[in-house]
């Protein structure tokens, strides 16, 4: 019990010197982790949970060091496969880009506040330059997300086998360039 009085009277002591870039980033990672979950679940399992959402897109914000993010990001994906499969949600192009888009900005706002302690005073230009790099890198998926939907539909059954296996080929490019890119250093 001591342990929890300890931790309470800390978090006491640290909200007076919070910052405000920190704060804003962490409101960030709440509002992309609730745009998530909002656009991943069917309207029909959120309508008894007006509290809950909230309250689980606020734990990554807390906790971005813990394992929270994973949780929260886990369960998006979980309600999009509940609403496709078990709600027979049709798969639409602009929800899936924006869950996709959210949970990338959950999980990038979460390094970045991992890292940056909640009373940093920290140069906008950084914080800048991290955000555009992750438009950049949402930009880029999400030309390449539709060109693989596009490929998707051109031969009927067998455009989502060639699709499927263009996704594989490209998810291990990326891995052996992120591989490369590691031992380079």
């Amino acid at each position: 019990m001591s342990a929890v009085v300890a931790r309470i009277r800390a978090a006491g002591r640290a909200v007076p010197r919070i910052t405000l870039l920190p704060l804003l980033l962490r409101a960030g990672i709440f509002l992309s982790a609730l745009v998530g979950l909002l656009l991943a679940y069917p309207v029909e399992v959120l309508r008894g949970q007006l509290l809950v959402v909230p309250v689980v897109a606020l734990l990554p914000a807390v906790g971005p060091r813990r394992f929270w993010p994973t949780v929260v990001a886990l369960l998006t994906v979980a309600g999009w496969v509940l609403a496709i499969d078990g709600y027979g949600r049709p798969v639409a192009l602009w929800r899936l880009l924006a869950v996709a888009a959210a949970l990338y900005l959950s999980h990038t706002l979460c390094a970045l506040v991992a890292v940056v302690p909640y009373d940093a005073v920290v140069d906008s230009a950084l914080v800048l330059r991290w955000l555009l790099r992750a438009v950049a890198v949402l930009l880029g998926t999400a030309v390449l997300g539709v060109l693989l939907v596009e490929l998707a539909g051109v031969g009927g059954e067998q455009g989502l086998q060639v699709v499927t296996v263009a996704g594989l080929v490209v998810a291990v490019l990326t891995t052996a360039l992120l591989g490369w890119l590691l031992r380079r250093r």
